[in-house]
């Protein structure tokens, strides 16, 4: 059996009368990129709040490498990385000197900072550009700055929040690739796209929300069986059968 590393359990969290999340469950487990996906107010992003300890759930906990958020979020904290869809750059800094900073952030000394730094810059492609200010940055490579951030420190479970938003084939190839090797060594990720075929491509399994649930729950190939002929019928299709056709604003 695979070794659960996130276990969600009975998520709830309201604001004011509105119910975000209602009730979400669900475990990932090492090793595998977990896909979360949903048109715009389905819940996701208010679910990896609560997944990220950055909110507090108003019933249910998640508990992550045996952790739980609410009794040692310090701990969680140090098992994660997090790459927000919003670019979180200094823009006046080189990009060697982001990661740096961010690297001291969650802990590690100058030098080790650095050394991680500069691989994983080598990792996104970037290490040429270490010492460029990121304002002079395309946005793909801006994504890329972005992501290597979110592997400073030692985490072991990843947050990739649409990590492929408004960039090159180029640069979303490079992302694709990094993510994929990150899985072959033993890396967790939940990933959140509205790039479908990403999650087709890249996901073990998926879960997909609306009104605050999880509404369906298997890998890609098992979701499409669903429907039609798995080697015909996309994710896509199965997330419009599921969600419906009505603009989300």
């Amino acid at each position: 059996m695979p070794e659960a590393f996130l276990v969600a359990q009975d998520l709830h969290k309201s604001f004011n009368e509105h119910k975000a999340v209602n009730g979400v469950s669900f475990t990932i487990y090492k090793g595998e990129i977990f896909g979360l996906l949903g048109p715009n107010g389905a819940g996701k992003t208010t679910t990896i709040r609560m997944l990220s300890t950055v909110l507090e759930p108003d019933r249910g906990d998640v508990t992550v490498g045996g952790y739980s958020i609410r009794h040692n979020a310090e701990a969680v904290r140090n098992l994660i990385g997090v790459c927000p869809q919003e670019l979180a750059l200094y823009a006046d800094l080189s990009a060697l000197d982001n990661l740096v900073f961010f690297g001291r952030m969650v802990g590690l000394d100058g030098k080790k900072a650095r050394a991680q730094a500069m691989s994983n810059l080598e990792l996104m492609g970037l290490e040429e550009r270490a010492k460029g200010k990121v304002d002079k940055f395309s946005g793909g490579m801006k994504r890329r700055v972005n992501f290597a951030i979110a592997l400073m420190g030692h985490a072991e479970l990843l947050f990739l929040d649409e990590p492929t938003v408004g960039v090159d084939p180029q640069s979303r190839n490079n992302i694709y690739e990094t993510i994929e090797g990150l899985r072959d060594k033993g890396m967790t990720i939940l990933y959140t796209t509205h790039y479908i075929e990403e999650a087709d491509r890249l996901c073990d399994r998926v879960a997909i929300m609306d009104g605050g649930q999880i509404i369906a729950m298997d890998t890609p190939y098992q979701l499409k069986s669903q429907i039609g002929p798995p080697e015909q019928v996309t994710l896509e299709d199965v997330f419009l059968r599921l969600t419906g056709r009505s603009l989300r604003d």
